[in-house]
């Protein structure tokens, strides 16, 4: 009798997922011989497109995606709005749940109030972990900001990571609203009063990084957090013409205040010029990166100490626990400098960028006799952005290589082409064959990234240096 024939190559493949075969025998289907519950998690990280179509996959995958924490990120749907739609209510009519995963973006309000709530009560979001949810600003100078569905806050309980923006958040929240699990907040062009903002900070003990852009209604902000380990904020939002949402106008985010935040790293505040008016740090005996710090700030109070405008009035206080720090200077301004490495003595990383094309004499002579902890022991790396090569880029930049005896790392970056003459010039008048540190390796760069503002690693605490772009 004549032999069978061999499988077609399509049900060859799925034939091989059992697991008769083991792992590197050479079948061409090995995932599918994983458990039902690994490939369940393994689909809840794939986008929602994707996740849905692992059904076609086979006969065996058809239920895993109905039973996998469900990943729905509505805008990645379609590129058409009304197909988006029809497809969001079909996701969430047929998956029984729970949800990992609900990402409502720039969504189109239009009169779907019912619709909205509708999705937001689904028993597919059932133990709901990140929430993403921001309207869509349809007019450029939209005098009402949209409110917060109240459904949204049903996910209270179970949220880990929480951003909203484009919206009104309410004034009254119930006394039971907590956020027991909540470790990520972001609040982004979102209407919101002190009184809020003070009670939800307050009703979330497990919050490990916050960050705040461009918010309505909230001057002053006081941080009082036993678990809060990094934030970032900047006062001006970017996303609206006119700065009253909601009857709050002008009421920008002017003064932050750390009042006790025992487990605070990082606090960044990111946008320059046009951030907080003031930053006063009372209590924060772990804080170890600090920046962007401009003239931007007015005033900056670290416990006693105090700096107005980048220029210090009182060094009474030094924080030994800082280790990184960056600092946008009006000119290579090393007076200020040299104020804020007192201040900081065990600082290890320094990142400056000095505003092109303006100058400030640098009348700061370094005095052995009266040495700077930090420069004689622990500065291991300084970057300089903005680097032009003139003569007080040069003798700002040239304090470093003749004084620091740690370093270890120094980047100068500007917008020069770096032609090897140019080089060899800067070799000579940086006089690089006396550097203090032997160790040292100094390198020149072009770049037209010309600041270290708007960084987005505020959430990212596996990053030790959130500012090292080598990373």
């Amino acid at each position: 009798m004549a032999a069978a024939a061999p499988p077609t190559g399509k049900k060859r493949r799925f034939e091989r997922s059992s697991s008769q075969e083991p792992p590197g025998s050479g079948g061409l289907d090995l995932i599918s011989g994983l458990p039902d519950a690994i490939l369940g998690e393994i689909i809840s990280l794939l986008p929602t497109k994707y996740g849905a179509r692992t059904q076609l996959v086979s006969r065996r995958w058809r239920p895993l995606w109905r039973s996998a924490p469900l990943n729905l990120d509505v805008y990645d749907l379609s590129g058409q709005e009304r197909k988006r739609v029809a497809l969001a209510s079909k996701i969430l009519a047929e998956h029984p749940g729970p949800a990992r995963r609900f990402f409502l973006h720039c969504f189109r309000l239009r009169g779907r109030h019912a619709k909205l709530d509708g999705w937001l009560r689904s028993r597919a979001l059932a133990d709901l972990r990140e929430l993403s949810f921001s309207y869509e600003v349809e007019r450029e100078a939209q005098a009402q900001a949209y409110p917060l569905p109240p459904s949204a806050l049903r996910f209270a309980p179970t949220l880990v990571v929480l951003y909203l923006s484009s919206c009104g958040f309410p004034d009254e929240m119930p006394p039971t609203l907590h956020f027991p699990r909540l470790k990520q907040l972001t609040l982004c062009s979102v209407a919101i009063s002190e009184d809020a903002i003070h009670g939800v900070l307050s009703r979330c003990p497990a919050l490990e990084s916050l960050l705040l852009q461009g918010n309505f209604g909230v001057r002053r902000l006081r941080i009082n957090s036993a678990s809060l380990r990094s934030f970032g904020f900047y006062s001006k939002s970017w996303g609206f013409s006119s700065a009253s949402w909601n009857g709050f106008a002008g009421a920008e985010l002017q003064e932050v205040v750390i009042e006790d935040a025992p487990c605070l790293e990082r606090l960044l505040p990111l946008c320059l010029n046009d951030g907080v008016a003031a930053i006063r740090v009372i209590a924060a005996p772990k804080l170890e990166i600090m920046g962007p710090l401009s003239d931007g700030i007015s005033q900056l109070h670290l416990g006693t100490t105090i700096f107005q405008e980048m220029t210090a009035v009182s060094l009474t206080t030094s924080m030994r626990s800082v280790k990184v720090l960056v600092l946008d200077s009006d000119g290579p301004n090393l007076d200020a400098v040299v104020d804020f490495l007192s201040c900081f003595p065990c600082l290890e990383r320094l990142y400056i960028a000095s505003q092109p094309f303006k100058v400030i004499k640098n009348t700061r002579r370094y005095d052995p006799l009266n040495p700077i902890e930090c420069i004689q022991f622990h500065l291991k790396k300084v970057v300089i952005r903005n680097y032009g090569g003139r003569r007080p880029d040069v003798d700002f930049a040239k304090f470093f290589v003749l004084n620091a005896k740690a370093l270890r790392e120094m980047e100068l970056a500007g917008l020069n082409n770096c032609n090897q003459k140019w080089l060899a010039n800067q070799h000579r008048r940086l006089q690089l064959e006396k550097k203090a540190s032997q160790n040292a390796q100094f390198t020149f760069k072009t770049t037209h990234t010309s600041d270290f503002s708007m960084n987005k690693h505020t959430h990212d605490l596996s990053i030790s240096d959130p500012f090292d772009r080598s990373l």
